[in-house]
């Protein structure tokens, strides 16, 4: 008996299969600086294993799989294997097969698993955490209320036990949400702009309390420790440091900006890698800001599809507060990859979950 493939779930297949033999190689050609957390994880020099913080849960979670026992090679086989089968489950989007800007975002970003999470990773750990939200939403007896209740608990619970600023991003969220009601004459951009200030706000309130903003506990704390200049040569750096009140806004905007439109990363002339990565968030950023104003225009039709656009591009901003560089930039990126690909592709899911 013959058996008829789809082109879209032939496409996928191939890339599934290239991509695995990426992640098995991928110990043997990454420079040492991509496995500078893998070696904490796996070593843990400090006994830092525990129930509560990214690096002792994940530590936690790696022993009692026993997959850090395993060689760096299987384990990146395993893990993107069962990545690729979470994304199988989501859906082969129709034309998947089809070269266009959309599609090769997302042949690049699975490419882009099989490096990043060929190796133990916290964004392993992410990417399992945030699968979740998109399987809410195939619960036809929930309503629209219950699926958005229940996911901005996922996040909170992530954000309490994992990482913290995943908590922030319902609040975020929320706010960008109550904005959207408001009639501006560029919805879109005024949406965003409001998520940004209420970041602001949350950093100078914590800056009060504590004493630092959140820049400053974050990325400036990251790139000032760096001893390598060779594993910073995408740090960002904002024009002014952000242990004043207004140096933090200007960080958060230039972070934001850097973060999202990396169009000052073009300077890398001369590292093609970088350039790589800039290129996708670009064009990624792009698409999704795109997606995002549809679904402001029509609402009521794309409810879950807006609360889950919110969702990312909270995190855009958060990302714009935190990251120290490029490279954890895309990385980062990875571990929520079943959210990007969702939007990219939410006309499709929308007639298959519904």
């Amino acid at each position: 008996m013959q058996i008829l493939i789809k082109k879209s779930t032939a496409t996928f297949l191939l890339l599934s299969a290239a991509n695995l033999i990426v992640a098995f190689v991928a110990f043997f050609i990454l420079p040492p600086k991509f496995f500078y957390d893998s070696a904490i994880i796996i070593y843990d020099k400090l006994g830092e294993a525990g129930y509560i913080g990214s690096y002792p849960l994940t530590i936690l979670f790696y022993k009692i799989t026993g997959l850090k026992y395993l060689p760096f090679p299987l384990i990146g086989i395993l893990q993107f294997s069962i990545l690729m089968y979470i994304l199988y489950k989501i859906g082969i989007p129709d034309n998947f097969e089809k070269i266009n800007i959309k599609n090769i975002l997302v042949y690049l970003g699975i490419f882009l698993m099989a490096v990043f999470i060929s190796m133990p990773s916290k964004e392993f750990i992410t990417f399992l955490c945030v699968t979740p939200i998109i399987f809410i939403y195939r619960i036809k007896q929930y309503s629209a209320q219950k699926k958005i209740t229940l996911s901005i608990f996922l996040l909170f619970v992530f954000g309490v036990l994992y990482r913290p600023y995943f908590a922030l991003i319902p609040i975020i969220a929320g706010v960008m949400y109550l904005v959207s009601f408001i009639d501006f004459k560029n919805k879109t951009i005024m949406v965003i702009f409001y998520g940004l200030l209420i970041t602001i706000f949350l950093s100078l309130s914590y800056g009060i309390v504590k004493g630092e903003y959140f820049s400053e506990l974050s990325r400036e704390l990251v790139n000032t420790t760096r001893n390598n200049p060779s594993d910073a040569n995408s740090a960002i750096i904002p024009p002014i440091k952000p242990d004043t009140w207004y140096g933090e806004i200007i960080a958060i905007f230039y972070g934001f900006f850097t973060v999202n439109i990396p169009v000052n990363g073009l300077k890398h002339i001369f590292s093609p890698q970088i350039l790589i990565f800039i290129i996708w968030e670009l064009f990624l950023f792009y698409i999704l800001l795109i997606r995002l104003s549809k679904c402001l225009k029509e609402r009521e039709k794309y409810k879950y599809e807006l609360f889950v656009l919110l969702i990312l591009f909270s995190f855009f901003i958060i990302q714009g507060v935190f990251e120290p560089d490029l490279g954890s930039v895309v990385k980062h990126k990875i571990g929520i990859f079943p959210l990007i690909y969702f939007a990219l592709y939410h006309e499709h899911f929308r007639k298959e979950f519904q």
